[in-house]
């Protein structure tokens, strides 16, 4: 069904051209758009009578009444204020314009149907190339899932801003398969990469709201090169745009192929991490460090073991930094200044981020 704010800026369009005033009522009488001033000049009495009647044009006190079809069924009345052939003739030229309107929004449906069936895994193989040629949608070029989530629920003029902004682009497909996300489905050009990508991502995020793009969070899957993996493409999205909630939480783009360790542990079982956790720390835990603690392992993690440069830009001299390093070694077992140990304590440190995010969403 076409959207009453689409059908009034249709018969606005209509009467800047032909200077006629023109009503689109529902087949009950009832106006869905009108260039009237005051609704009320319009007969939605004679109007609903007229949709009941066998014929599909009719000249009556002043106006001439036009049904238009989808499909050889009546959808709506037009009405046009006046009399005359000229009338009749820029009446019928509005069915027309109305009825390809309606085809062209039954296969943008038609297409959006196909494309969440094709995101949630609905339809056969066979399916997927059947309906994708009779929809005329290429099932061998390159395409890509993008997502996109408010961090305060659900948007919903989000959905219409990001097609406003892919209306030029055919042949990306812009939906929504449930009430938190909008899904991109991004056909890739030539030379296009995961660099563009993310600088389409950024252009997306401040076309939004520039002042609000904290808010959004945006994940990438990876490139597929056929219709039929765009599913898998906007799995690995969904687990990028968690993934990343848990440990890249500075950032608001995040592209599946960059997840790295974060994408493995993301899929362990809660048991076995914590089974991992009490091996490394028996009965300790990495949420007891103090702040001081993570501070010190954070930095030196940034600055690549390196002592000398994490002492520096922590302000503290190179001996109370070897100091904190013993005393952690003297708590955990781990010598952060042996590659081996750190590696270790990095990965416990992302476990316990991974099995504290899975308990608050529990």
């Amino acid at each position: 069904m076409i959207s009453n704010q689409i059908l009034q800026n249709t018969v606005e369009g209509l009467k800047e051209i032909t200077r006629i005033d023109l009503s689109i009522c529902d087949m009950e009488g009832k106006v869905l758009a009108s260039t009237f001033a005051d609704i009320r000049h319009v007969d939605s009495k004679t109007a609903a009578v007229f949709a009941e009647s066998g014929v599909d044009i009719q000249v009556k006190q002043g106006s001439h009444y036009f049904k238009v079809y989808d499909e050889k069924i009546p959808e709506y009345i037009l009405i046009l204020n006046g009399m005359g052939e000229d009338i009749a003739m820029v009446g019928k030229l509005a069915v027309f314009q109305i009825q390809n309107l309606i085809i062209a929004y039954k296969e943008r449906f038609d297409k959006d149907n196909f494309i969440k069936n094709l995101l949630l895994d609905n339809l056969l193989l066979i399916d997927i190339y059947n309906r994708a040629k009779k929809l005329h949608i290429q099932s061998d070029i390159k395409r890509v899932v993008i997502l996109i989530e408010a961090s305060h629920g659900k948007d919903n003029g989000v959905l219409e801003q990001i097609r406003a902004l892919f209306a030029a682009h055919q042949n990306d497909f812009v939906t929504a398969v449930d009430e938190t996300n909008v899904i991109i489905v991004r056909e890739i050009e030539e030379k296009e990469g995961y660099d563009e990508l993310n600088k389409l991502a950024q252009a997306v995020l401040s076309n939004i709201d520039p002042e609000k793009s904290k808010d959004y969070h945006i994940a990438i899957g990876t490139i597929v090169g056929d219709i039929k993996e765009v599913s898998r493409s906007y799995k690995e999205a969904k687990m990028a745009l968690e993934v990343g909630k848990i440990f890249f939480a500075d950032r608001n783009i995040v592209t599946y192929s960059t997840l790295g360790i974060g994408r493995l542990i993301y899929q362990l079982p809660i048991s076995l991490c914590k089974m991992f956790i009490r091996e490394i720390f028996d009965n300790k835990s990495p949420d007891d460090f103090d702040e001081e603690t993570l501070t010190t392992i954070n930095k030196f993690f940034a600055n690549s073991l390196n002592v000398s440069e994490t002492s520096r830009q922590l302000y503290i001299h190179r001996n109370t930094l070897v100091y904190r390093l013993d005393k952690l070694q003297k708590n955990t077992g781990l010598d952060l200044r042996v590659f081996e140990d750190a590696i270790t304590l990095k990965i416990a440190l992302m476990v316990v981020k991974y099995m504290n995010y899975m308990e608050e969403q529990d």
